[in-house]
């Protein structure tokens, strides 16, 4: 008797702790309860980390977070501004604006927030051949025995790992090498970043010389250290495409000319989505990751937890790790009409 009403005491709990949950949650206002959201990103697995956190967030809203379509920069752009897509969370601000006004600019799109801020773009060399022949400025190049240096293929051209095509950082560097006069004197190769960056990295740990161009946040610069293995090189001077505005100021980080504007990572949204969804937009504007947390999970990626579930994991611990912020976050975009 004894054994059955304790048996019978326990289901009564767990019903009423079943129902006082379910009544909590029915409470809880759900503001994206029924709405999809088509979310769209580059394709690089380093850049999904942060897409999770924001899924998680919408999730918590009550939308229904659809597979992400996956496109180059431009092309995705132009699906957010067509409104294929609803947002991305990788539309570099200065970076990305020719992208922005040719997809429609503000009439068709919603800038939002500071995702993540202040990353950097640049050139770097290897610290032990800067020190050696007192590289500091990129300009250095034009000097043919200087650029053979880095000459990793027998042409006696200085080999610069750079940036795929359709990212907009090759427009950047497509501009800058004849503007520095380095035409004749440095190939820019481009194909996979990644696959290229592993070949640099090889070669660095040969002793061999590199160039090699890069960003932050990025896994990169945690496999080879600014200031340890390699140094940040300057410009001679500011000079963008289809900015000439831009100054010193604008591309400069730590007393250092980098020639690329210092630039915030944005997400992006189509306005007519954004302005329908007020719940899902207060939380994407509200949402900011520190640099380093992304760094240090890209750097995880590359030793190895790169699977879809470690990725997963890592933005689940993020959320753990900053679990009072974040549901401010959720909570303060729930009060929204």
């Amino acid at each position: 008797m004894t054994k059955h009403f304790r048996t019978v005491s326990a289901m009564a709990l767990a019903t009423a702790i079943g129902f006082s949950a379910s009544a909590a949650q029915a409470d809880e206002h759900m503001p994206g309860e029924g709405v999809s959201v088509q979310p769209i990103t580059s394709g690089i697995a380093e850049e999904i980390f942060q897409h999770e956190i924001l899924f998680e967030g919408l999730r918590r809203l009550g939308y229904e977070v659809e597979d992400p379509l996956e496109a180059e920069y431009a092309v995705m752009h132009v699906a957010l501004g067509q409104g294929d897509a609803d947002f991305t969370g990788v539309h570099w601000n200065l970076l990305h604006e020719e992208f922005y006004q040719n997809s429609g600019g503000d009439e068709q799109l919603t800038k939002m927030g500071n995702l993540i801020a202040n990353v950097l773009q640049g050139y770097l060399i290897d610290k032990a051949t800067a020190d050696e022949y007192g590289i500091t400025n990129l300009e250095q190049l034009q000097d043919p025995e200087i650029a053979a240096i880095f000459d990793a293929d027998g042409d006696g051209m200085a080999d610069l790992t750079g940036c795929n095509p359709g990212w907009g950082c090759e427009l950047v560097i497509e501009h800058q090498l004849p503007e520095y006069g380095l035409g004749d004197t440095v190939r820019h190769n481009q194909g996979s970043y990644f696959a290229l960056m592993a070949d640099t990295i090889a070669r660095f740990e040969q002793d061999e010389p590199i160039l090699y161009y890069t960003w932050t946040p990025l896994w990169v610069s945690g496999v080879l250290v600014p200031g340890e293995d390699v140094e940040w090189l300057e410009v001679p001077y500011t000079s963008l495409p289809g900015n000439d505005d831009a100054t010193p100021e604008d591309t400069s980080a730590n007393g250092l000319n980098l020639g690329f504007a210092v630039d915030d990572i944005r997400v992006l949204a189509n306005r007519d989505w954004a302005e329908a969804n007020p719940a899902a937009a207060r939380f994407l504007e509200l949402v900011e990751i520190d640099i380093n947390d992304v760094s240090a999970q890209n750097l995880l990626m590359r030793d190895g937890e790169d699977s879809m579930s470690d990725i997963e994991a890592h933005a689940d611990a993020w959320i753990e790790e900053n679990a009072d912020t974040f549901e401010g976050w959720v909570e303060e975009a729930r009060q929204v009409e």
